[in-house]
């Protein structure tokens, strides 16, 4: 009994003119050793592979395929869409596996995604199970959610049909058209697949394909032997296994049009439309050639086309070029790529769902286009899935790689203090300027509140209050003292001094004002100039004073030196030499480094504080250094004169005053330089406040108490009696 094969046709008579080989390249790449010593034309359907085109190895074989070598650069381009910088790759342990491997990375480079894991996976099944069953906790345990798959089914078997066994919905594939998830559908017990992300070339649309599928039938095909096995496997009908023909007619009605996407999918696949282009091509070239031999010796009645096959190889060239399958730089244009998303939930829908496009030519950040909104992820996520290394860094925290990683992996820390960052994964936190201060969470610069020593707030109002009180303290005991000029104890301290003391005093506590309130640089020259100045006066007057005890005393002994001393004033002369010699350093002060306006934006972290700067802090340290000189004499003096007789006893005060005004002013100095701001501000008022209340205490409170509380003893005549007995004492010692 004679059993026919399949695809086989033993006529003799009957040659074929092409062979269609595909879609393994390692196939083709076989059949072709042999085709190309006849010169037999040899059309490929398979992915394009470079190897393939070497006209020196393969000079009879056309791949329909184009290129692909925008797929990875369009892959990247997703990945940096959605923001997945931490990618896994599965790839062929093959050249074409490791040339998309360069191109990848070539690509990642200029963005910020990272290579998570390579895998090159070996066609064979034993090298596959060994070598990536080892790895594939890391792949499941990997923070990469989203895995790039390269390769065709056939060079990939062994990881379809594994994979497909793992239970791995949190994953997201990322896929070439060549890997069919719908073939292997059967496999995918928990739907692994659902969700994935497919880059299909764009094809032209053969618009008759889909009528063709909906109506073909084996019994208008009865030639055709493959038709009737789809009917037997599909439809059930009975089949004849000697000449592969269906018994008996069955389901007229039955059409592929009815069957589940994951067994028989309608549309054109890249692999069909190459097919169909190999056989237009060769359809074409045929007729061409058939013209030709007529136009040249027409055929005898029932003969048929005589031709050899390597003769068929110019016709395929001219129908390849003119349909731009040879020019390698109009396939990189054309490689335009449809993105499908593979819905397959239910199971058993099988739909790839149009979501984009990846157009090389566009413009720049334009090449790919996306309807989020029709995109179905693994039913595990409830938005779009994250892929990263990292948890993105929250606005307020920068960067900070860690080492020996890949850039994608880092630590998020804290800005600094007054840096901030205002958006997700900065490398560097921004300073906020001086006038500006950063919020605790360092996302914003908040504008500072200008501040300064105010008569409104407790401080400046404290100091003002203070100074006002001893300001009309001052002018009462000066009132008083005008009032009892006349009396012993006025005249005997030397009226004209007490007077020039008070009035001096009154200025020190009036010139704190000038550092209380809203500042100019007027103010702020006014302010050194009149403290100064007042204190060089007081402290001059003190020491007038104290050499005008030491003369009193010294007169009551024959000395006309003395005498002249005392009758000619002239220790009140002291003030307005010392008056010049500060005026002389102020000059030199204003002339070189005068104070100005300033603002301290470090002290309070929200404030910035309106303050005088000094200018010359040499030439202010040089006016305290000079007070202190001044302040020295006259403690020097009245200490000399501080046995003097009970009526002359304002030595003693003096010295009191003195010592007080050294201690606040040598405690001012360290306090004032480890302070800054307002409260800098406030110490220097302090200091004057203190110093000038220490002298108009010491000096003038005991005067007051006798005058108001003992006025018997501010008499002549009991200073006359006193003065008699002192001497008497002074007389038998």
């Amino acid at each position: 009994m004679h059993y026919p094969y399949t695809n086989y046709n033993c006529v003799k008579e009957r040659k074929s003119a092409a062979a269609l080989t595909g879609p393994s390249w390692t196939k083709s790449a076989h059949i072709a050793t042999l085709l190309q010593l006849y010169k037999f034309p040899q059309l490929t359907i398979g992915p394009f592979d470079p190897i393939l085109s070497d006209r020196t190895q393969f000079n009879s074989l056309y791949q329909m395929a184009h290129k692909g070598s925008s797929l990875s650069l369009a892959m990247v381009s997703l990945m940096d869409h959605f923001d997945w910088n931490w990618v896994g790759l599965l790839l062929p342990d093959d050249h074409r596996g490791t040339e998309f491997l360069s191109d990848f990375r070539k690509n990642v480079e200029k963005t910020a995604v990272c290579i998570a894991f390579v895998e090159m996976i070996s066609s064979t099944w034993t090298s596959f199970s060994y070598r990536f069953w080892g790895n594939l906790g890391k792949i499941q345990e990997s923070l990469a959610n989203v895995i790039i798959i390269f390769g065709d089914s056939d060079s990939l078997q062994g990881l379809m049909l594994n994979l497909g066994k793992q239970v791995l919905t949190w994953k997201v594939w990322v896929m070439s058209s060549q890997w069919d998830v719908t073939d292997h559908d059967d496999y995918f017990l928990l739907d692994s697949f659902h969700g994935s992300l497919i880059f299909s070339l764009q094809h032209e649309e053969i618009v008759e394909f889909p009528n063709f599928i909906k109506t073909v039938n084996p019994f208008n095909y009865p030639e055709d032997n493959y038709l009737p096995k789809l009917w037997f496997l599909f439809f059930e009908c009975s089949f004849s296994e000697l000449n592969c023909q269906l018994l008996e007619r069955c389901q007229p009605n039955a059409s592929l049009e009815f069957l589940p996407r994951h067994i028989f999918d309608m549309s054109m696949s890249e692999e069909s439309y190459n097919t169909y282009k190999a056989v237009y091509i060769v359809a074409h070239s045929l007729h061409e050639m058939s013209l030709q031999q007529v136009q040249m010796q027409p055929f005898k009645n029932g003969n048929e086309m005589m031709f050899f096959p390597w003769q068929i190889h110019s016709f395929l060239r001219n129908n390849l070029v003119r349909s731009n399958m040879t020019l390698d730089w109009k396939q990189e244009l054309d490689d335009k790529y449809d993105i499908l998303n593979f819905w397959n939930f239910p199971k058993g829908l099988g739909l790839k769902v149009k979501v984009g496009t990846y157009l090389p030519i566009a413009l720049q950040g334009q090449q790919l286009s996306l309807a989020e909104q029709l995109i179905q992820w693994p039913k595990i996520y409830s938005k779009i899935p994250r892929s990263v290394c990292s948890n993105n860094c929250a606005p307020g925290f920068r960067k900070v790689s860690i080492e020996g990683k890949a850039v994608c992996c880092y630590d998020c820390i804290l800005c600094p203090d007054n840096e901030i960052t205002n958006e997700t994964d900065m490398d560097h936190c921004r300073k906020c300027p001086e006038s500006h201060y950063a919020n605790p969470e360092r996302t914003i610069c908040l504008e500072k509140v200008v501040s300064f020593l105010d008569y409104n707030e407790p401080l400046g109002m404290s100091l003002t209050t203070v100074a006002l009180c001893f300001s009309v303290l001052s002018a009462t005991v000066l009132g008083l003292f005008v009032k009892n000029r006349d009396t012993p104890i006025v005249k005997a301290n030397n009226r004209s001094l007490s007077y020039t003391l008070l009035i001096t005093l009154i200025i020190c506590f009036l010139c704190t004002f000038l550092f209380i309130g809203c500042l100019t640089t007027t103010c702020c020259i006014l302010q050194q100039i009149s403290f100064g100045g007042a204190f060089t006066v007081a402290l001059a007057t003190v020491l007038a004073k104290a050499i005008t005890v030491v003369i009193a005393f010294k007169v009551t002994f024959p000395n006309r030196m003395m005498r002249w001393l005392m009758i000619s004033k002239a220790p009140n002369f002291i003030i307005p030499i010392c008056t010049m010699n500060y005026l002389v350093l102020c000059a030199i002060w204003l002339g070189t480094s005068p104070p100005f306006l300033d603002q301290d934006d470090h002290s309070e972290h929200e404030l910035t504080i309106i303050m005088c700067n000094k200018g010359s802090a040499f030439a202010f340290h040089g006016v305290l250094g000079y007070l202190c000189s001044l302040a020295l004499g006259s403690y020097t003096m009245a200490f000399l004169s501080r046995n003097l007789p009970d009526t002359f006893n304002e030595a003693k005060f003096l010295s009191f005053s003195m010592l007080v005004f050294f201690c606040v002013w040598i405690t001012f100095l360290p306090v004032y330089h480890s302070t800054k701001g307002k409260v800098m501000v406030a110490m220097e008022v302090f200091s004057i406040l203190a110093s000038s209340a220490a002298l108009l205490g010491f000096i003038f409170a005991p005067k007051c108490y006798i005058i108001l509380r003992r006025p018997h003893m501010n008499t002549l005549c009991h200073i006359r009696n006193r003065q008699c007995s002192r001497m008497n004492n002074l007389l038998k010692t």
